[in-house]
């Protein structure tokens, strides 16, 4: 229940702020332009290159939203006041988590017009769009659990920031370089970046391997935020 209560406090801070707002609309705005400045050229009534451009603007904008949910509290000292309550370390980093991911399903939610008008257009296939935004909530909470440990790690948020974009870039472009690689270890490499297993499920492909990559990156990104706020405590 207390992870519930986090989680709805957290969510009401963002939609009193202008930082949902903002975040809301420049999301639309960014995937809204380089989707449709290329869909009327393409021609084709599908949903691809949304999903394509997802990881990358995921990599902004989910650090830009999980940044104040740890740094805010442990600059101004509230995080003190919470641990007075009757919450427990994995309540609230769960209940923030949560708070995160709800936002994000928000976020996915508005583009859903997207879609909708395609298929009026013409005639759209919704297997892979419904596989495209699950896929995108998986991603959505793979990167919201960095957000939270890179919040988890400093007061600054502007570093939070910087160090959650970071990782989620490092996930996002990996399998862009792979060419670096020995061979020997490429199958290895390749598995720790999210665009592959993003990819699969926007296909329409739902494969447990990749649904498991996503599972593992938010349990090891709230894990880590466990141990590093408990360091603080």
């Amino acid at each position: 229940m207390q992870v519930f209560n986090i989680a709805k406090k957290e969510l009401k801070d963002y939609f009193i702020s202008p930082i949902a707002y903002i975040v809301i609309a420049l999301f639309l705005l960014l995937v809204g332009w380089f989707f449709f400045a290329t869909f009327f050229l393409v021609g084709q009534a599908n949903m691809r290159n949304f999903f394509a451009l997802l990881p990358a603007i995921f990599s902004f904008v989910i650090p830009a939203v999980t940044m104040r949910l740890f740094s805010e509290e442990l600059h101004v000292g509230s995080y003190e006041t919470l641990l007075t309550l009757p919450v427990t370390f994995n309540d609230i980093i769960i209940g923030k988590f949560l708070a995160g991911v709800f936002f994000i399903a928000a976020l996915l939610f508005s583009t859903f017009a997207y879609p909708l008008l395609i298929g009026f257009l013409g005639d759209l296939d919704w297997g892979p769009v419904i596989g495209g935004y699950l896929g995108a909530l998986l991603l959505g909470g793979a990167f919201t659990a960095i957000g939270i440990f890179s919040s988890s790690l400093t007061r600054n948020q502007i570093i939070a920031f910087i160090v959650g974009t970071l990782i989620c870039l490092i996930l996002t472009l990996l399998n862009n370089t792979l060419f670096l690689f020995p061979n020997g270890i490429v199958q290895a490499v390749a598995w720790f970046g999210a665009s592959t297993h993003f990819e699969n499920i926007a296909k329409g492909i739902v494969d447990s391997r990749d649904i498991l990559y996503f599972v593992s990156i938010m349990v090891i990104g709230l894990f880590g935020a466990n141990l590093a706020m408990q360091g603080k405590n």
